[in-house]
């Protein structure tokens, strides 16, 4: 029998894809193995920063010391992006993965700018190996952020059907799936391309059979007031907000090519507070970008503590070549990166430390996700995305209990307890 191996790297959207790869291979008579063992090794890749690719080459040459005669596929991103690296054997586009077992006997990455259409794929429960599977709703980006190479591995926008993406959900409610958690490249412009918005979808959600979903990173001018008013009355949506704001300083807002000012950041922040119960509140910051000054970091950084965030997603800028940002004189230097980042991260533990504290003793809900059988520990998510610890003997996996959180539910390195 032929066997594969596969290792997704990078963003939701490329985990769902990751077992879309599965699938194809398993629906063509493959059977998925470990490293060792396997004829294919399929290597999903993330581009996003220079680390990245770093990563997915060091473990290209680790795979081909561990098994000689496999045969190396590279696919994602960064393969959409680059020339074959050395030990790859076969080099697949960001398209052409999806259905990869019609792609394993040569090279095949076209031009991802003239996919005009979302290649569907309808993923089966069985292949998902988690309890809260990613539904991808769209795929591609028509913004150009200045650090950004996304864009140019993704495509321009392009979106999945409402009859699709329901059909996916129901499919894994039926099957067993509590919760799905939406995902894309950029899920705001959802539907944009048939006149529709992300609030049409939301309203055609609520309809189906799960009991919880959660939505993926969206810009700070794309959820508006009636998307609120609709989230907000929700049985099903989870309070968890995941903001990519990127900077809280104007002129580095400017620079980034980024098309809200920290004041509307600032301002949706203290919305969504005051409209949801102990809602997560999240967002992405970039640390040490062109030209970013003292003066700027110290206007983000100030705006962030009194933000009401709950935690920050901090990233050092990286320099990605074929980006406007590439180009732009005074880069920050390596070690100020560094200082910034130290600051931003002990920044977001005081934050979430805050946000815990605020919701010891109440009731939660918890999806548990699994089971240690050698520590004798579950863990699961609230519906605001508090990770939750329990001890004992039974097996929680995939199950939904009400909780009273303390302290003991909160072992864990992110809990400043």
């Amino acid at each position: 029998m032929k066997t594969f191996y596969i290792k997704t790297f990078g963003c939701k959207s490329n985990q769902a894809e990751g077992r879309m790869i599965a699938l194809s291979l398993l629906q063509n008579g493959f059977k998925e193995t470990d490293v060792l063992k396997a004829a294919y090794c399929i290597v999903n890749s993330c581009s996003v920063t220079e680390h990245a690719d770093k990563q997915i080459l060091s473990l290209i040459k680790q795979v081909r010391t561990k098994n000689a005669t496999t045969k190396i596929v590279l696919t994602g991103c960064m393969a959409q992006l680059s020339k074959k690296p050395e030990g790859v054997d076969i080099i697949l586009g960001n398209d052409e993965k999806l259905e990869i077992a019609k792609h394993l006997n040569a090279d095949a990455v076209k031009d991802i700018f003239s996919i005009e259409k979302f290649h569907h794929i309808p993923l089966e429960s069985k292949t998902y190996k988690g309890t809260r599977p990613f539904v991808k709703i769209q795929d591609g980006c028509d913004n150009r952020c200045a650090f950004c190479i996304v864009p140019f591995a993704r495509g321009s926008s392009r979106s999945n059907s409402i009859e699709n993406i329901v059909n996916q959900i129901n499919h894994f409610a039926q099957n067993g799936c509590h919760e799905v958690v939406l995902t894309g490249i950029h899920i705001g412009h959802w539907g944009r391309e048939f006149g529709k918005s992300l609030l049409d979808l939301l309203f055609e959600i609520e309809k189906t059979d799960i009991l919880r979903y959660r939505l993926g990173s969206l810009y700070v001018n794309e959820i508006t007031d009636d998307m609120i008013k609709l989230l907000a009355h929700s049985q099903k949506f989870c309070p968890h907000f995941h903001l990519s704001i990127q900077s809280l300083c104007d002129r580095t807002l400017e620079d980034m090519n980024r098309k809200y000012s920290a004041k509307e950041s600032l301002s949706l922040i203290k919305k969504l507070k005051s409209s949801f119960n102990k809602p997560f509140l999240g967002c992405d910051i970039i640390a040490g970008f062109p030209s970013e000054s003292e003066e700027d970091f110290q206007a983000t950084f100030s705006n962030l503590k009194q933000s009401g965030l709950s935690q920050i997603h901090v990233f050092p800028y990286s320099k990605r070549e074929g980006t406007a940002a590439a180009k732009m004189d005074a880069q920050v230097p390596e070690k100020i990166k560094k200082e910034r980042v130290k600051k931003l991260l002990e920044l977001s533990y005081e934050l979430y430390g805050n946000f815990l504290q605020e919701n010891l003793g109440l009731e939660h809900e918890v999806l548990f996700e699994k089971k240690s059988i050698k520590l004798g520990l579950n863990t699961g998510f609230t519906r605001n995305y508090i990770k939750v610890f329990v001890y004992g003997d039974k097996d929680f996996k995939n199950t939904i209990k009400v909780l009273k959180l303390n302290k003991t539910h909160l072992c864990t390195d992110n809990a400043p307890f």
